[in-house]
């Protein structure tokens, strides 16, 4: 007997999943552990670039390989694990991982504290000043919760109705499938499913008659059977069977066996190699490896901080504009997660900011000469951070009106109509997994007759939904919408007070992260990423046209209502991912909504924790630790609510907003018309530019990298499902282990150990 087969359970039938007990203190346990990893890597990452990744897939990996390899070990006889209880810890360990962005760890907390005056404060708020262990909790707890609720009811819409493809749920549900030879999901057309079943029952024939399958199936249109509908199995069996008879007689290609191949239980059984055994393995080497490799060089870069920095394009750039090079393993692990086309335009963002602005802004004498490099004020970061400013909140304006117009048609009009609109909105920042569906597809519309065995097949006209007992009660999401609402007006007061934070635009910001939360949901479906930057930008916007500029500390009140905005549309997208992981492999909602609220508990301890860390062993920002997310808030909050700009920075940030505007309009108004593809991945995406001038170009450069060997490793391998599996796997060990690793680093900083 196989392993898999000692450690998991045999397939269960798709009806039954729902039912399996999948809220287990095992899985939970599980499920925090291995989300407080991922917690740990994006603090470290979201402090020094602005980035954090959900991790899903490596995380439904991580509990795989715990369930076949550990748990055996300490309870050998407890019952067998499944896939759905593997969706459950998946969907935890996201829910604590993002913790750092959802709460504001990476932009907004470090703003209030770092960069805010008294004056911006409304009086409140000293400059300097940090946030007490219980103000970071009610802070926690404020932005928790309500964007879950906001997520539920939305999820019939989105995932049962439009069926939008969420790429990396997607992944990660074959992913899991995979690994434990479970049956998925998979939704076709009607004359898709027709012409499926027909194959199938080709195949069964062609056995019948021993008859060779392969042969019969590679010429198979030449049996001329049509999809025909309302017509049962028997009737279409005993059609096809006549038209391989005559066929087989009238054809000397197609060869006769004397007996029908092995089942996958027969291969088994004879000693064949379980593909689900060999999938496991390979990734989990590859993750191990690479997890090590990033973890030596994480412990190396402390005692050889030249690593960090390496001045490869001279001691002047380096001095004067940063230009270096960082090779950190898991920057180029974000550039393979991010893909070419990305990384590419962070790369000429850098290129825009670092290589071209910032030089002629010296030259020209628009910041003072003698200026710190570092200096967020008055350096030429601070100059060209305006300009990434204008260029971000003119892209994603533009794509929220694209997407908002979009949506309200889609609602309004009839299904046939709507379905014009469907693919307008164009994606900021394209990553490799947007080609997950289609290779998914792909690989089960083209895979061997062991592999169509483990895919349910349904028509996407159908509503797939599970039993009601398995959904979350109305009730609950109403109650709960209202409670969280509540917690979050009454906390955000106590920390701030009335005097700066008013208990009506409280309420406002609520209801614009409802709305935001629902453009970023369709926004994660379709495109494969939740715009949360974006979302946080526009909230601010929005908030300075309702709130008069003369309200006292309107520039805090404006950092605080878009980060509500940010945590809801975070927490939204998140909670409905993991719900199409689960959906395609027919797991419980409900269980994933506690999941998600377990999760959410767990990571507001742990990220207050790691912050009050992070905060008393290094002195941020600092030249490792840059916080720019953070300097973009505050940024962004001065110029909608009022404050000007820096010498010149004002005309440069116009022209750069209108021609990064133009140019975000026309890829989302012809992103539809298929001939015009190979024109629009030349043009740049405003809001990966925006992130490449704000990053220093050490980062950039490593990711760009990254892109460079995940395009020159996929280039041969294209619709391959295993192959961009394993490059993700790869870059994901390459990502945790230095993220993990810097916990070691942070140790070493507080005893004091001599670098070299």
């Amino acid at each position: 007997m196989s392993e898999s087969t000692t450690t998991f359970s045999k397939p269960i039938h798709w009806n039954d999943k729902p039912e399996l007990k999948q809220v287990t203190l095992r899985a939970t346990v599980v499920g925090l552990a291995i989300g407080s990893l991922v917690l740990i890597s994006n603090f470290q990452f979201g402090l020094q670039t602005g980035w954090v990744s959900m991790m899903s897939l490596p995380s439904a990996l991580l509990a795989v390989a715990f369930f076949k390899q550990i748990w055996p070990i300490i309870f050998p006889n407890d019952r067998l694990f499944t896939d759905v209880e593997t969706v459950y810890v998946q969907s935890m360990a996201v829910a604590v991982g993002t913790g750092p962005l959802t709460f504001g760890f990476v932009g907004v907390i470090p703003a209030v504290e770092k960069f805010v005056t008294f004056d911006e404060s409304g009086g409140t708020w000293q400059p300097g000043q940090s946030f007490t262990f219980t103000q970071l909790i009610f802070w926690c707890v404020s932005l928790a919760f309500f964007g879950i609720f906001f997520a539920v009811p939305l999820r019939k819409q989105v995932i049962i109705r439009e069926k939008l493809p969420f790429p990396s749920g997607s992944a990660t549900a074959v992913l899991i499938a995979v690994l434990n030879g479970s049956e998925i999901l998979q939704e076709v057309s009607k004359n898709d499913l027709l012409e499926m079943r027909n194959r199938r029952l080709v195949r069964e024939c062609a056995e019948v008659l021993q008859l060779d399958p392969k042969e019969v199936t590679a010429r198979c249109s030449c049996f001329k059977y049509n999809a025909i509908e309302n017509v049962d199995e028997g009737t279409e069996r005993r059609r096809i069977c006549d038209e391989l008879q005559r066929s087989s007689q009238n054809s000397a290609q197609i060869k006769r066996t004397s007996a029908a191949p092995l089942s996958q239980t027969e291969e088994n059984e004879h000693g064949v190699p379980d593909e689900t055994d060999s999938v496991y393995s390979e990734n989990i080497v590859i993750l191990l490896k690479t997890f090590s490799m990033a973890s030596l060089y994480t412990v190396a870069s402390y005692f050889l901080p030249i690593l960090t920095a390496l001045p490869i394009f001279g001691s002047y750039l380096s001095k004067n504009y940063l230009w270096n090079f960082q090779p950190s393993p898991a920057y180029i692990g974000q550039g393979i997660i991010m893909g070419l086309p990305t990384v590419s335009y962070m790369f000429f963002g850098a290129v825009l900011g670092w290589g071209i602005l910032a030089p002629i802004a010296k030259h020209m004498k628009w910041i003072a000469p003698d200026a710190d490099v570092h200096d967020w004020e008055n350096g030429v970061q601070g100059w060209i951070l305006w300009c990434s400013l204008s260029i971000m909140v003119s892209d994603s304006l533009v794509g929220f009106v694209v997407i908002a117009i979009r949506s309200l048609v889609k609602f309004w009009l009839a299904d046939d109509k709507s379905e014009l609109l469907t693919n307008l909105l164009d994606d900021s920042m394209e990553s490799m997994l947007m080609e997950e569906e289609r290779a998914i597809n792909i690989k089960k519309r083209t895979s061997s007759i062991r592999t169509q065995e483990t895919v349910r097949l349904v028509s996407s006209q159908h509503e797939n939904e599970v039993d009601q007992r398995h959904l979350v009660e109305y009730t609950t999401v109403i109650s709960g919408l209202i409670i969280s609402s509540i917690i979050c007006i009454v906390f955000v007061v106590y920390i701030f007070g009335t005097k700066v934070i008013p208990v009506y635009s409280m309420v406002i910001a609520l209801v614009l992260a409802l709305f935001l939360s629902v453009l970023g949901i369709r926004a994660l479906g379709e495109t494969d990423l939740n715009p949360v930057s974006g979302i946080g930008k526009i909230s601010q916007l929005l908030f300075a046209l309702i709130v008069p500029k003369n309200q006292p500390g309107v520039v805090l009140l404006n950092i605080v209502a878009g980060g509500i905005a940010e945590a809801g549309a975070q927490q939204a997208g998140d909670l409905m991912q993991d719900l199409k992981t689960g959906h395609l492999l027919n797991a419980s909602p409900r269980a994933q909504f506690i999941a998600q609220m377990i999760g959410a508990v767990w990571s507001i301890v742990l990220s207050s924790v790691m912050y009050i860390i992070y905060n008393k062993i290094y002195t941020l920002p600092n030249e490792s630790i840059r916080i720019p997310t953070a300097a973009v808030w505050i940024d962004c909050a001065r110029l909608v609510t009022g404050k000007s700009l820096p010498h010149r920075a004002f005309e440069c940030s116009l022209v750069l907003g209108s021609i990064f505007g133009v140019l975000s309009l026309i890829k989302n108004c012809y992103r539809e018309r298929e001939s015009m593809g190979k024109y629009l991945i030349w043009i740049p995406s405003g809001v990966a530019v925006g992130v490449g001038i704000y990053n220093a170009p050490s980062f950039t450069i490593a990711r760009f990298l990254g892109g460079l060997i995940c395009h020159y490793r996929l280039s041969n391998y294209k619709g391959d499902l295993d192959a961009k599996t394993k490059m993700i796997v790869f870059s994901s060990g390459l990502v945790l282990g230095e993220g993990i690793f810097s916990v070691v680093n942070m140790f070493l900083t507080s005893l004091n150990v001599p670098t070299w």
